[in-house]
């Protein structure tokens, strides 16, 4: 009997009705829909289709213009995709139903601009090198007492946010709002996700969750999965909960910060530790940070890929202009934490909680496993603030200040070209150049605010 029979004659006796399925899109926003069991028994053990526009519109269900891979010249056909059954959750709050997700799959199984396979591309890439990545996702965001149709009508300004005020690392929020904290973290754990951490932030009604370490692919999966199921947690308890790099000036922005490491695919022995180095680092480990050091900046379009993503890259707002590394230094854009052999590893600060988790870790792993291939040397550590010494760094390791200019770099990486091939970039481009356009055709409050009246 196939896994997927299997599972069918398993629901049937339970009496399961139905499935759903999701994925992520370019942007990292969960797309998908509801299968009937006698549909799901159908396509289980092999593939089904779904229209392609899924990666061919942006976040707001506009079509590109711009785009070769698909739009309205390719008449929008159904892609091809396959059912991970290995990726079951069930669904506590719609009475148990398994939710799954799914793989676009094209020649050779694999699709060029689905981005869940872009980052099994890479983890195959480490396996054959003789490398198993493990990852751990921490997210930012902030609640709001305001449902979606409110938070619209106040077009999003003078929103009431769930606590009042600056209350970083707060045990009387947690204590104030237990049940809520409690509550939400038994929804993650009760979906597949272990939460090893959650803590009030320095704003008003800013959480930040730390997922369990776990393998890259399902590291992502759960990071995707979270994302999504926070949001849903708060919009059905009258709360509205934003993953937005940055929604106010006046706060810190919202990181997407990933912890990582590589651990031997031949026996689980972690590879980044040397205890004979202060530092903690191996060889490897140096190698790898190098990587992420030399091609992150050409790479930086894929993990800040929004328009807003770019408020949050500032100087003293805890978030890197440059990459620079340091031991235990906040202030850079690569954190080496040394610890333990299980747990040396090194912290990527560039992202933000807006970005799409299979980009950002594919990004970061084959920046780091490029470092190794080519046993790239690492610069000297910075120690103290990594903003004082940001203007004296080579161009090559500062950061692009708009999403503009992150996409012409990207667009020229031969890096990105052998990571992701020529499709998955000239395609990714694309979305990041509408982005920027869509951008521009738009007014703002802030011009509205110092031109209306003056000029």
């Amino acid at each position: 009997m196939t896994q997927g029979s299997a599972l069918v004659e398993h629901y049937r006796a339970e009496g399961v009705p139905r499935v759903k399925i999701g994925f992520t899109d370019i942007d990292g926003v969960m797309r998908g829909k509801y299968l009937s069991l006698e549909k799901f028994a159908s396509i289980a053990d092999g593939t089904s289709g779904f229209c392609d526009c899924v990666f061919g519109w942006d976040v707001n269900d506009q079509l590109y213009d711009n785009a070769k891979y698909t739009g309205w010249h390719t008449a929008f056909p159904d892609a091809v995709y396959r059912i991970d059954l290995n990726s079951e959750r069930r669904l506590i709050e719609e009475k148990n139903i398994p939710f799954f997700l799914a793989d676009f799959v094209g020649e050779g199984d694999f699709h060029p601009v689905c981005p869940r396979n872009q980052l099994k591309k890479v983890i195959a890439s480490a396996s054959s090198m003789g490398y198993r990545a493990r990852m751990a996702f921490e997210y930012e965001f902030f609640v709001f007492n305001e449902t979606a149709a409110s938070a619209a009508a106040k077009n999003y300004q003078n929103m009431t946010p769930l606590t009042p005020g600056n209350f970083g690392y707060s045990v009387l929020r947690t204590f104030s709002l237990s049940d809520l904290f409690n509550e939400f973290m038994d929804h993650c754990v009760n979906h597949g996700i272990q939460l090893e951490g959650l803590h009030c932030e320095t704003g008003p009604g800013v959480w930040e969750a730390a997922i369990t370490v776990t393998d890259a692919l399902e590291a992502a999966d759960q990071a995707a999965i979270f994302k999504v199921l926070a949001k849903s947690f708060f919009q059905k308890r009258g709360m509205i909960a934003t993953f937005m790099a940055k929604w106010s000036m006046d706060y810190p922005g919202q990181s997407g910060h990933l912890h990582q490491s590589l651990l031997a695919a031949r026996d689980a022995t972690p590879l980044f530790f040397d205890e004979a180095e202060a530092s903690g680092m191996s060889d490897l480990m140096r190698h790898y940070v190098a990587g992420l050091q030399t091609y992150l900046p050409e790479l930086l379009a894929m993990t800040a890929p929004t328009i807003n993503s770019y408020t949050r890259l500032v100087k003293g707002a805890w978030a890197p202009t440059a990459s620079t590394w340091g031991v235990e230094n906040r202030t850079t854009a690569l954190r080496v934490i040394r610890g333990s052999p299980k747990a040396q590893r090194v912290e990527f600060r560039i992202g933000a909680a807006d970005a799409n988790p299979y980009l950002t870790a594919a990004a970061t792993l084959g920046a780091g496993l490029l470092g190794i291939e080519q046993r790239l040397d690492l610069s000297d550590p910075v120690v103290g603030n990594a903003y004082e010494v940001q203007d004296d760094l080579p161009k090559t390791q500062q950061l692009a200040s708009n999403l503009l200019d992150a996409t012409r770099r990207f667009e020229a990486s031969q890096a990105a070209k052998a990571l992701f091939g020529h499709e998955f970039v000239e395609h990714f481009a694309a979305t990041r150049r509408w982005e920027v356009r869509e951008y521009e055709r738009h007014l703002n409050d802030w011009q509205l605010k110092r031109y209306f009246e003056i000029i």
